[in-house]
């Protein structure tokens, strides 16, 4: 298929490119290739792009990113430096890339008056925020952004129209010592990622994010990182028992109904088709995306899986690209009427 979009495609400044090394060493089996794929834009990421029919990537900067910045000037600066380099880099390019803003997310008055000016001076088509922000003297605080004082920040989000992913970072401080670290090879996408956003998007659910914003559009990646398998149970005990005990003061409609209007998933890392298929059958293909998930996943698996997937040719064009296209207003880019 042709013209498809990703949008879970990340890139590192190539300041810290030892940095990006030490670090890909943590978890790719070539970390030297990890390092050079993620510091490229418009070289060999466009080589691959044009292999296997991917028209146009949503950038982001990699996880954790300013996330993992305690320091609230120092995340906030970087945050502004991302933004600036990913903003340069890809202006010559508008066919085949646009961009997600990145935010330090320690004051929700700051981070949206950063969105105003990537959106209104870029044109950045939405955000990504890597989970909780670290915060606290030794960065063992995490902030959540499911509380009122972060209703400004979500109004401006509703207000510029643009989507939010909720992508996943490693846990952290006490946390990770805790609980993660004696189980050190659970951390990341076979348990750790799906627990941090999953607990994250529905403490939204739960204390009325989406009640106050009924507009907001929020992306979470790997095919829904586990809610769509627990949908059944989770409205259950909302419904039937969390609601008459209180819930239904902060949570007026159905978790069935959030996933309808506010919340998409992607195909990111996750490439089964029986599982894409459990959840279209869940969700419904009009809120799933096409993404790789790259340079942590690879173009062939990716790609090479989805065009071949059991799919109708209305379902396939719809998650490829279309549900991209208007979720994100985009315009034409290479291979978009393909």
């Amino acid at each position: 298929m042709l013209g498809k979009i990703a949008l879970e495609e990340a890139f590192a400044l190539p300041r810290f490119a030892e940095r990006t090394k030490w670090w890909a060493g943590l978890f790719a089996l070539d970390a030297a290739k990890h390092a050079a794929e993620i510091n490229d834009i418009t070289e060999q990421r466009i080589k691959y792009m044009d292999q296997y029919g991917v028209g146009y990537q949503l950038l982001s900067y990699t996880a954790p990113g300013v996330q993992d910045v305690w320091n609230k000037d120092e995340a906030e600066a970087l945050a502004t430096e991302v933004n600036d380099y990913i903003a340069s880099t890809i202006k010559s390019h508008p066919d085949r890339f646009g961009a997600l803003a990145t935010l330090s997310m320690h004051d929700p008055k700051q981070a949206a008056g950063e969105l105003r000016r990537v959106v209104k001076d870029y044109g950045f088509k939405g955000i990504l925020v890597n989970d909780t922000q670290r915060a606290g003297a030794d960065g063992d605080d995490m902030i959540f952004y499911d509380q009122p004082e972060w209703d400004v920040f979500w109004e401006t989000v509703t207000e510029l129209d643009v989507p939010f992913y909720l992508h996943p970072r490693n846990p952290t401080g006490t946390i990770h010592d805790k609980l993660w670290a004696p189980r050190k090879w659970l951390i990341g996408p076979p348990l750790s990622f799906a627990q941090g956003v999953s607990l994250h998007l529905l403490g939204m659910v739960t204390n009325g994010v989406f009640d106050r914003h009924p507009k907001l559009q929020i992306v979470i990646g790997h095919l829904g990182e586990h809610l769509p398998f627990d949908l059944w149970r989770i409205n259950h005990w909302f419904e039937d028992i969390k609601k008459p005990l209180g819930l239904k003061e902060t949570c007026k409609k159905t978790i069935r109904e959030y996933f309808a209007q506010n919340i998409w998933i992607t195909t990111s890392g996750h490439f089964s088709t029986p599982t894409l298929h459990y959840c279209m059958t869940e969700v419904g293909a009009d809120r799933i995306l096409f993404s790789i998930d790259y340079p942590f996943e690879n173009f062939h698996d990716a790609c090479d899986w989805f065009d071949k997937a059991e799919l109708n040719d209305v379902d396939r064009r719809k998650i490829g690209k279309d549900n991209a296209k208007r979720l994100f207003k985009l315009g034409d880019y290479k291979d978009s009427s393909a």
